[in-house]
């Protein structure tokens, strides 16, 4: 057994295939959170003596993100989740009305919403970036830069200012050539804008290429990091730091907490803070930062992916051997998330209730309508053959 999978409980009565939607928590980051909040409560949670301490966290956290992320400090602003680091910079950029915002078609709702929001205040338009056909041919990560280069020339418009795309897209699992798209939209005449989801990507892959390239890259430590939930971070380049202006504002966003000149020019922190809010939950801080290091004890990144690649190529040809199950994607994954269609009666929503009856987890999604499995360094090799054959079983109802 992985030392890692022993450390969480969650993974001790159970096939767990939801990674992708939050990682179970080791009970060494759970007692580190604790550790955390005595500190505090002995300490006093609001007296001179805290402050050092808690100064010390979130340094020492922003830190280890951002070097996650290949980025200084400086460019590295502390979230609750994916749609917060998505957001906060975004609200804040100079959009001027007309100007054209391109999302891919397989963006989670919660960045697609923002983004049509923030598009109807701003008397912004919307085009979309077709990323979903790709899947229909070879997956390599050669062919898939090919086309998506190819799709997003045909998509740029020369008032283009803002290109929304997720890292490793949430639905389907695919790799997306982040660095390439960069390189393509700094060519661009407007240079627009580049948002990167990576909800899917922290904790599996390694990062520091992509983030470092992108204007926004934001993740989560809830998910393949296994860290706690309500606790994420956003790598944000030098132009959106000095273009993008605070939309929704705190105490952590300005240089001086207790600043009453309303007619200072300058309130706001020059760096990533400038787009932090106000009081967040600092023993998550300590949760966080032990989930990453028992990953990285037990496989650092480079080897990580390797297993993960593995297993996940192992799930989808066992999967696409069983009578009735097509995966999504036509070839081998390349991270984690294995997304796959029945031919049974039953519903994505009635099989995953089915198979939690049997202790085993994945998830439904309704765009494709399809199941999803996501394979982790902790996942054991024999669950994917018990995980295919209960859904087999289940396709089995159809005649």
């Amino acid at each position: 057994m992985s030392p890692l999978r022993s450390l969480m409980p969650a993974l001790s009565s159970k096939s767990y295939f939801n990674y992708g939607g939050q990682g179970p928590l080791p009970t060494p980051s759970l007692e580190a959170i604790r550790a955390s909040w005595d500190i505090i409560q002995e300490l006093g949670p609001f007296t001179n003596s805290v402050w050092p301490y808690i100064s010390n966290e979130i340094t020492s956290t922003r830190q280890t993100l951002a070097k996650l992320c290949g980025v200084s400090p400086q460019r590295l602003a502390l979230t609750e989740n994916v749609t917060s680091g998505c957001v906060l910079p975004l609200l804040g950029l100079p959009f001027q009305p007309g100007d054209r915002l391109l999302i891919s078609d397989c963006e989670h709702p919660g960045v697609m919403s923002a983004c049509k929001q923030l598009a109807h205040r701003h008397q912004l338009h919307i085009d979309i970036l077709t990323v979903h056909n790709l899947r229909e041919g070879t997956i390599s990560q050669e062919h898939t830069k090919f086309d998506l280069l190819n799709e997003l020339e045909q998509q740029l418009r020369s008032n283009t200012r803002l290109v929304v795309l997720s890292h490793i897209l949430w639905n389907t699992g695919q790799l997306m050539p982040i660095t390439a798209v960069a390189a393509r939209l700094k060519e661009h005449p407007s240079q627009p804008y580049l948002l990167v989801d990576a909800a899917q990507s922290f904790g599996q892959i390694p990062l520091e290429d992509s983030a470092a390239v992108a204007d926004i890259y934001a993740f989560t430590g809830h998910k393949w990091a296994c860290g706690p939930e309500g606790l994420g971070g956003v790598a944000i380049s030098e132009r959106v730091l000095s273009e993008s202006k605070p939309a929704l504002i705190g105490w952590r966003s300005l240089q001086h907490e207790e600043s009453h000149n309303l007619r200072q020019p300058n309130l706001f922190h020059k760096d990533s803070r400038r787009f932090e809010i106000a009081t967040s939950c600092v023993p998550l801080l300590a949760g966080l930062r032990c989930s990453i290091e028992l990953l990285e004890k037990e496989s650092p990144i480079k080897k990580r992916i390797e297993t993960i690649r593995n297993l996940s190529s192992n799930l989808w040809e066992t999967l696409e051997n069983k009578d009735g199950i097509r995966c999504i994607l036509k070839d081998t994954p390349p991270a984690g998330l294995v997304s796959f269609t029945t031919k049974s009666k039953f519903s994505p929503k009635e099989l995953v209730k089915k198979l939690g009856k049997e202790k085993i987890w994945v998830r439904d999604l309704e765009n494709p309508l399809s199941l999803r499995a996501c394979v982790h360094i902790t996942t054991k090799k024999e669950e994917i053959p018990i995980l295919c054959e209960a859904i087999s079983l289940a396709t089995s109802f159809e005649k």
